[in-house]
């Protein structure tokens, strides 16, 4: 099972709670990270944009850096570990986007791979006069399609003339063309999202569900395979889950509940006001996303216990069919990549001689 670290971006990681870390973002911050990470034997960092956060006491996700530049960053500092950036497909053109990502699959030699996302917060493209309305709920997969095709299209030739809905090329050329297989993510887990991967992608991130119920996102496994039954196509899934470990189950327990009980409520509210847009998908994750009882960490799985109780959780993970890997994020990120590195992942059967 591959593990991949979601890097910190944005301002307070994945905590929307006072009681949980307060940092900015910096290149510094990731490249520690990203050192660690490497130096660990783990196989990929990711990173998102956001472009507008949340509010609330913390100000969460108000602070940001670029995804594209960031990972350019670490792509030159590090040397065996692969690099992802997150694409906003609103406001990059899928012909620049090509050109970009050529470019740091040279900085890389061949180590970089894109994940593409559609937009789905509109306050983050209404402020730039970016947003196309809310018609693109319902249209933004067949959007994203046109999308992913010139990608493909100038990543393996070069040239594109591609005449869609969306977008057209007219003798586009960008060149030269990467020397890595370009990887694709898709993080959408509606049908339609789904359906998406299982056409362009090689992987599609999920989120995890719960706490402590390592097996509960073996649903979207499903639904994935049943996608790439009609496309022919080996596509698998990466797990969204945060690690919050300690010396005993007790600790790593005090500690989530004390992120719980400073939960920014006001941050919350404006999440969940955003999730409510869609009116259209209603199997979109930003439902899990948004969902206000247990939002402290954007409701993805968690996994909550000491080193011994996470690493047999993670094993749990990796036995559930078309689990290609998982995406770790952690309450305090150096801290977290060093404990996992050191204590967690000596411990799990499904990264035998990983480091």
């Amino acid at each position: 099972m591959q593990v991949g670290v979601f890097v910190p971006i944005n301002n307070n990681g994945w905590l929307i709670s006072e009681n949980a870390p307060q940092y900015m973002p910096s290149f510094d911050l990731n490249k520690e990270i990203a050192l660690r990470a490497e130096k660990y034997g783990l196989d990929f960092l990711l990173s998102m944009i956001k472009l507008r956060g949340f509010g609330g006491k913390t100000e969460f996700w108000e602070y940001g850096l670029e995804s594209f530049t960031l990972m350019a960053g670490l792509a030159a500092v590090t040397e065996k570990i692969k690099i992802y950036a997150t694409c906003p497909t609103l406001v990059i053109p899928p012909a620049f986007a090509a050109r970009m990502c050529n470019t740091i699959d040279s900085i890389s030699h061949g180590r970089f791979g894109l994940n593409l996302i559609t937009g789905w917060q509109r306050p983050e493209y209404s402020q730039m006069g970016l947003w196309p309305g809310d018609e693109h709920f319902r249209n933004r997969y067949q959007m994203l399609d046109e999308y992913a095709h010139i990608l493909r299209e100038l990543w393996a030739e070069g040239v594109s003339d591609f005449k869609g809905d969306y977008y057209r090329m007219e003798d586009c050329r960008v060149r030269p063309k990467p020397d890595g297989d370009m990887k694709i993510i898709c993080a959408g887990s509606s049908d339609e999202g789904l359906a998406f991967s299982a056409k362009w992608a090689d992987y599609a991130f999920c989120l995890g569900k719960g706490v402590n119920t390592p097996r509960a996102f073996s649903g979207n496994n499903e639904r994935l395979a049943a996608a790439t039954a009609k496309t022919g196509r080996d596509v698998s899934i990466f797990v969204l889950i945060m690690i919050i470990a300690a010396e005993t189950d007790e600790e790593a327990m005090a500690k989530w509940k004390s992120y719980n009980d400073g939960v920014d409520v006001e941050a919350i509210a404006w999440l969940a006001d955003q999730g409510a847009a869609d009116k259209h998908n209603a199997t979109t994750n930003v439902r899990q996303l948004a969902a206000p009882e247990g939002a402290v960490n954007i409701n993805m799985g968690t996994l909550v216990g000491s080193y011994e109780s996470v690493a047999r959780m993670l094993d749990e993970m990796a036995e559930v069919p078309n689990t290609g890997g998982v995406l770790l994020t952690f309450d305090d990120f150096i801290e977290g990549v060093e404990k996992f590195g050191t204590r967690i992942q000596p411990l799990m059967k499904c990264r035998p001689g990983a480091a």
